[in-house]
C-alpha cells in the first residue's frame, strides 16, 4: 500500500504461518486426550490457583486483535467483526465460570500473535484484483463466514438461556444445531474461520482456521463425552462436532 513505511516480507509470513500450524498440531496432541482445564472440565481436574470472572477474562483475551492496525479493507472488517462480538458483546452476557489466569495469559498471547499475522498479511502483503468481491472464492468464503458466525452467535444464546442468573450447574443444550451436535458453538466458529480463509485465500488465514479446528475441536469432543457420562437421557444420536459425521 502506498504511503506505508512498512513492507511485506513473504519469508516472515511463511515462518509465522508455519509456526501457527505447528502450534495447532501441538494443541491437538495436548488436548485430544485431556481437555483444557476450565469450565465443566475443571471439576474433575485440579483447580488452578488464579482465576478471573468469565466476563472479564473473555474481554481481556479477545481484545488484542482489535488493537492491530487492520486497515479498512473488507476482509479486515470480517476479522474485526468477529472480535468486536467476542470482545464487547459476548463477555457481558456470558454466565460461565471463573476463567484460569494461565489460560487467559496464553489466550492473550495467541490473539496478539494471530492478530499481527492476519493484519500484517492483509495490509502489507495481500494483493487482490479489483473484481475480487465477485470471485467465487470470496463469495463462497463470505457466505461460509456469515453462516458460521450466525451458528456461533445463536448457539451462544441457547447456552446462556440454559442458566438463570447466578446458576453454575450444567444442563443439556437444546435447539438449533445442538439438535445434531454437542459442540454447535464450536462448529460454527470453525466454519466461520474456514470461510474467512477461503475468502482471503491466504496461508495465514488457512493456518488460523486449522489452529481453530485443532484447538476447539477436541474441546467439543470432550464436551460430548462429558454430556454422555453426566446425563443418562442425553440424546445418543447427537455427534460431537460435525452433524451426522463425528
Amino acid at each position: 500500500m502506498s504511503g506505508m513505511d512498512m513492507q511485506c516480507f513473504p519469508g516472515l509470513v511463511l515462518a509465522l504461518s508455519s509456526l501457527l500450524g505447528a502450534l495447532a498440531l501441538l494443541q491437538l496432541s495436548l488436548y485430544l486426550r485431556v481437555p483444557s482445564r476450565y469450565g465443566k472440565h475443571e471439576e474433575r481436574l485440579c483447580r488452578p490457583r488464579g482465576r478471573l470472572p468469565a466476563r472479564c477474562a473473555w474481554f481481556l483475551q479477545e481484545l488484542p486483535p482489535r488493537l492491530e492496525p487492520l486497515g479498512c479493507r473488507l476482509l479486515c472488517c470480517l476479522f474485526c467483526w468477529h472480535y468486536f462480538y467476542r470482545t464487547f458483546i459476548y463477555p457481558f452476557f456470558t454466565r460461565g465460570r471463573p476463567f484460569p489466569l494461565q489460560l487467559l495469559f496464553f489466550g492473550m498471547l495467541f490473539c496478539i500473535y494471530n492478530g499481527f499475522l492476519q493484519g500484517y498479511y492483509l495490509i502489507y502483503c495481500a494483493e487482490y484484483p479489483n473484481d475480487w468481491c465477485t470471485d467465487i472464492r470470496f463469495t463462497s468464503g463470505l457466505l461460509l463466514f456469515l453462516l458460521g458466525m450466525g451458528i456461533n452467535i445463536h448457539s451462544d444464546l441457547l447456552l446462556r438461556q440454559l442458566r438463570k442468573p447466578g446458576e453454575v450447574t450444567y444442563k443439556i443444550p437444546q435447539g438449533g444445531l445442538f439438535t445434531y451436535v454437542s459442540g454447535a458453538n464450536y462448529f460454527g466458529e470453525i466454519v466461520e474461520w474456514f470461510g474467512f480463509a477461503i475468502a482471503t485465500w491466504s496461508l495465514p488465514a488457512f493456518a488460523f482456521a486449522f489452529f481453530t479446528l485443532c484447538c476447539i475441536g477436541p474441546r467439543a469432543y470432550h464436551h460430548h463425552r462429558y454430556y454422555l457420562k453426566t446425563f443418562m437421557d442425553y440424546p445418543k444420536s447427537r455427534k460431537a462436532l460435525i452433524p451426522f459425521v463425528f
